[in-house]
């Protein structure tokens, strides 16, 4: 471990990040989905056998279907459009759903974008705050089994988001892509019975942007849907292009990569919360959407972002009906925050407000610190001084989790605590337990 730099990999829900320890931010930076193409059905459809295939398919096993589908990682595969080709994602409210995809994601930082052997790198891998043991023991198998790698440690996301920060003990508010968890953490150890979690994340959020846009007209149009026609020298327009063979969940994959744009370039946590009377008339902001149309945004700049604070907001968006399922038993930030404090120990707690540490990519959105410092002093008890702390450097707040890793794994204390092959040839995954807290 000391001859050979650590890798560090964060597996987040929206963005995978890979790079080498002691490195002030990843080398590798690309999306957590992936594009596949069964290719089962593309040799039916190549053959005609289509129909007559449906029956025998239905008895083909999923792992034989799994084996015969082709994926494409990566920010320039995903940007390629292909015929047939679906996005999925390999995890689903923090949990890995399919290994398969998380494999070809792991050996995608390896062997593309970091040109490394993994059996000659000791890896530190990123986990959830509330991973379950079955998730941590298969990580650990996958590594040691197929990557062979020398040695292991698998670390809290909350506990990695404190150490980049220089505290032992903090609240980390980590808003990333599929979810937004609060896990305190007490002298470099997450407290499990007060981690809280919901589901809205960034992703939520561009589809609540998305849904509102094409509510009021606006259609964004994938890049691959059109091609760009100098009219006259300087003078261009856009040509619809067809194609007919593009799946339902690419062409939202490619809505949402601009809807997500537009959210970061043009929303803003409002000051006071949301309400339609009081921001229907403030300024339209413009945006250049890629087919060259200019959209005006107005309260939805306020109003996106505000379902932070106040998830009931979604229902009034439609086509987010779907949310009203789950929207009552969901609770706003800072609701969350406080009830993470109230179910630590006594002695904790007035050291856990005046740390409250933001962190992931929907953190960095405009004026959230200061509007979740502002309702948290208005609802904590009044002996608490309340203190949001958060990187005023966006790719520190975004990669805090990937730093910490980078920080953890570079220090020479640190070196006694991997897992080896050895042990896990010795004692079995299980032994992760014991080994990473």
């Amino acid at each position: 471990a000391d001859e050979v730099s650590a890798i560090v990999l964060d597996l987040g829900s929206h963005t995978c990040k890979a790079g080498y320890a002691g490195e002030d931010a990843p080398k590798a930076v690309f999306p957590s989905v992936v594009g596949a193409i069964d290719q089962m059905e593309v040799d039916d459809n190549t053959n005609g056998e289509k129909n007559s295939s449906i029956d025998s398919k239905a008895g083909v096993k999923d792992s034989e279907r799994k084996g015969k589908r082709k994926l494409y990682v990566g920010s320039q595969s995903l940007g390629f459009r292909r015929d047939n080709m679906e996005v999925l994602s390999p995890i689903k409210d923090g949990v890995v759903m399919d290994w398969d995809i998380v494999d070809s994601i792991w050996d995608h930082a390896f062997r593309e974008c970091l040109l490394v052997d993994p059996k000659e790198h000791p890896m530190l891998l990123a986990e959830p705050s509330s991973n379950s043991q079955q998730q941590r023991e298969r990580t650990v198998e996958l590594m040691f089994e197929k990557y062979n790698v020398p040695a292991l440690f698998l670390a809290k996301n909350a506990v990695l988001t404190s150490f980049a920060s220089g505290r032992a003990t903090a609240l980390v508010v980590d808003s990333g892509g599929g979810s937004t968890t609060i896990a305190p953490v007490h002298d470099g150890y997450v407290i499990q019975k007060a981690v809280a979690s919901c589901p809205i994340g960034g992703e939520f959020l561009t589809d609540c942007l998305l849904k509102s846009l094409e509510s009021k007209g606006v259609v964004i149009k994938p890049r691959y849907s059109f091609k760009r026609k100098e009219t006259r020298p300087g003078d261009f327009q856009a040509v619809d292009v067809d194609f007919p063979n593009t799946t339902e969940s690419y062409r939202l994959y490619s809505q949402r990569v601009i809807a997500s744009d537009i959210k970061e370039c043009v929303c803003r946590a409002p000051d006071t919360p949301y309400d339609e009377a009081s921001y229907s008339n403030i300024p339209m902001t413009p945006y250049e959407l890629p087919d060259g149309q200019t959209i005006e945004i107005g309260a939805d700049r306020f109003k996106i972002p505000d379902i932070l604070f106040n998830p009931s907001l979604a229902q009034t968006i439609p086509g987010i009906e779907s949310f009203a399922e789950v929207g009552p038993n969901v609770r706003g930030l800072p609701q969350m925050v406080i009830d993470s404090i109230n179910r630590c120990d006594v002695d904790i707690r007035k050291e856990l407000f005046s740390s409250v540490l933001l962190a992931g990519g929907t953190a960095s959105m405009q004026q959230l610190k200061e509007r979740l410092e502002k309702d948290l002093l208005e609802e904590s008890p009044q002996t608490a001084r309340v203190k949001v702390l958060a990187s005023g450097n966006s790719t520190e707040r975004r990669f805090s989790v990937w730093i910490g890793g980078s920080i953890l794994a570079s220090l020479g204390s640190f070196q006694q605590m991997w897992f080896s092959k050895s042990e896990y040839e010795e004692h079995g995954a299980s032994y992760v337990q014991r080994k990473c807290p």
